[in-house]
């Protein structure tokens, strides 16, 4: 047992925001901590999401023992059924989590198959040569889980995405005497959230949200929409009681918003006041300074319920002057754009728009700042340190800051990419032989549309079934069509065969112009998708084929 080593391979999640999933390896058992995915980046035409390459692991699939997950956000679970599918191991997390996961998995059929198995902080597991302690954390989302792995060399600690909030909403605070007491008997590794290292001090608590939202609600005289991540469960609730305090209904769109509502209701997580529900289709007909409606959506995805309201293109709710829109929650770099675009619809439809940086805030973070990283290294005293969750840079950081703080008793901090295998033995800790990692692109959201690259995914894709333009010359000054929209197409169907199904496609496009809200069709971003969507629907039906679909504008 003594000569074995104990391996570390990050699979996603460093050097990248997003795709966290560490494999823990000794001699050749092997467990998972998280399978997540991230979004793609702007140039990866018709990608979806982006999830880890677990190669390895279906390489060494009769070694694997289970996976591991710390909480329900998609940057640590949204992979979970792509692996499954091809990995059948069991899942350990949290009720919440699971419940999370479960309804992925009930999306790709695999719920009945999957061995879902549920865990509570202090409760410890084997797996293997493994023993697995859950320690409760504190995050942007309840029931959020720590790991202390015991391991034949050692222990390894891995926070999870944390903060240290010292009132969380659930009362249900960090365990830190449980890290402590680890850091006292001596632990061997550290894995440690790297996403704020840059931010010195510490993140507030959940709670100082509480006065900026009871000021919005008081100044509020009309209709109150407030977005937030669906998973900010914490927020909810607060909104919820500022609500109830202030006399006012609240009605719940979009789907994700819904969903976890809903679970998170059944787990008794979110206590919702009798009579505070307001049916959707109820909104409209009630008084608008008795409503307030929460609203998924907060980083201007073209089709989510917030967009949609923006371009008032929202079945059950308007927005006039006189409304107020918050964006509790921040703005991802990258978003800024169509973030903005759809705060100036709103603006433009009079409304009043609160959102950023504000004091009181009106949204905090959910990763812990320089203080609190501290206080965990100070607590855990590892003999090694891996930095995770972040870019390269908030990794180097991080491991300059535990070297500083741990000079003398760190023995030494690694700075890795996902790929690098961190390898530990009685003798040390050093870099081992890496592996080769590709991203993995998922088109549609599908099992069956996994693509080991981006380019190999749009060459196979033009090569099967070519590409269609819809082509829109648009009058720059009334922003109205000037005829029919034409259509180019190569690969996909001959120009004779093909010409009455281009001129029924044609038509198609120029009703889904037509049928267009007027700040939808001056919403390119918006127009491209609804373009991109129906023509896609009704190709697919006529064709059984998928083409590559770029609507193009023309402004004349």
């Amino acid at each position: 047992m003594a000569d074995k080593k104990l391996q570390v391979i990050p699979l996603g999640g460093l050097g990248d925001f997003g795709m966290n999933s560490h494999a823990i390896r000794y001699g050749d058992d092997i467990i998972i901590v998280d399978a997540g995915m991230m979004f793609p980046d702007s140039d990866m035409l018709g990608v979806d999401i982006v999830i880890p390459d677990f190669t390895f692991l279906l390489e060494n699939r009769k070694h694997v023992r289970g996976l591991i997950l710390t909480h329900g956000h998609e940057d640590h679970i949204g992979a979970v059924p792509f692996l499954l599918a091809d990995l059948n191991i069991p899942v350990y997390s949290s009720p919440l989590t699971l419940a999370m996961v479960s309804r992925r998995l009930d999306e790709h059929d695999l719920k009945d198959k999957a061995k879902l198995i549920p865990v509570k902080p202090r409760q410890v597991i084997e797996l293997g040569p493994f023993k697995i302690e859950f320690i409760n954390a504190t995050h942007s989302m309840p029931c959020c889980l720590a790991l202390a792995i015991t391991t034949p060399l050692g222990v390894i600690i891995h926070t999870g995405d944390f903060k240290v909030d010292p009132s969380p909403i659930d009362n249900e605070p960090f365990d830190l005497h449980t890290l402590a007491e680890y850091g006292k008997r001596g632990v061997l590794l550290l894995l440690s959230d790297s996403t704020n290292v840059e931010r010195p001090g510490y993140t507030e608590s959940e709670r100082a949200v509480r006065p900026k939202l009871e000021s919005i609600f008081k100044n509020a005289e009309k209709r109150l929409i407030i977005s937030c991540f669906s998973s900010s469960i914490p927020r909810i609730q607060q909104i919820f009681e500022v609500a109830k305090d202030f006399g006012r209904k609240v009605a719940i769109l979009g789907r994700s918003m819904t969903s976890t509502t809903e679970i998170c209701h059944s787990l008794g997580l979110i206590e919702i006041p009798d009579g505070l529900l307001l049916r959707p289709q109820d909104i409209m007909e009630s008084a608008p300074s008795k409503v307030c409606v929460l609203v998924s959506g907060t980083q201007g995805e073209p089709m989510s319920a917030l967009a949609r309201v923006a371009v008032d293109n929202h079945r059950h709710l308007s927005v006039s002057k006189g409304d107020t829109v918050v964006l509790s929650a921040r703005i991802i770099p990258g978003n800024e754009k169509p973030i903005y675009r759809m705060l100036n619809h709103f603006a433009r439809r009079g409304a009043e728009t609160i959102y950023g940086a504000t004091s009181p805030p009106v949204h905090v973070s959910g990763h812990a700042s320089q203080e609190e990283l501290k206080l965990i290294l100070n607590l855990v005293r590892p003999r090694f340190f891996l930095p995770v969750h972040g870019e390269y840079r908030q990794l180097s950081k991080h491991a300059a800051l535990a070297e500083h703080l741990l000079h003398g008793r760190l023995e030494k901090s690694f700075v890795m990419d996902s790929g690098d295998v961190l390898e530990i033995d009685k003798n040390g800790a050093r870099r081992g032989e890496s592996i080769q990692l590709r991203r993995v692109c998922i088109d549609s959201g599908s099992l069956d549309d996994v693509v080991e690259d981006v380019v190999i995914r749009e060459r196979r894709h033009l090569a099967e079934d070519g590409f269609v333009l819809p082509i829109l010359a648009i009058d720059k000054a009334t922003g109205k069509l000037e005829g029919l929209p034409e259509i180019v197409s190569r690969g996909f169907i001959s120009l004779d065969d093909g010409a009455p199904l281009l001129a029924e496609a044609r038509k198609i496009v120029n009703k889904t112009f037509q049928d267009s809200k007027a700040e939808e069709r001056g919403d390119w971003g918006v127009m491209q998708e609804k373009i991109r969507n129906d023509l896609k629907r009704f190709l697919s039906k006529e064709t059984q084929r998928r083409p590559l679909i770029a609507p193009v504008r023309i402004e004349v």
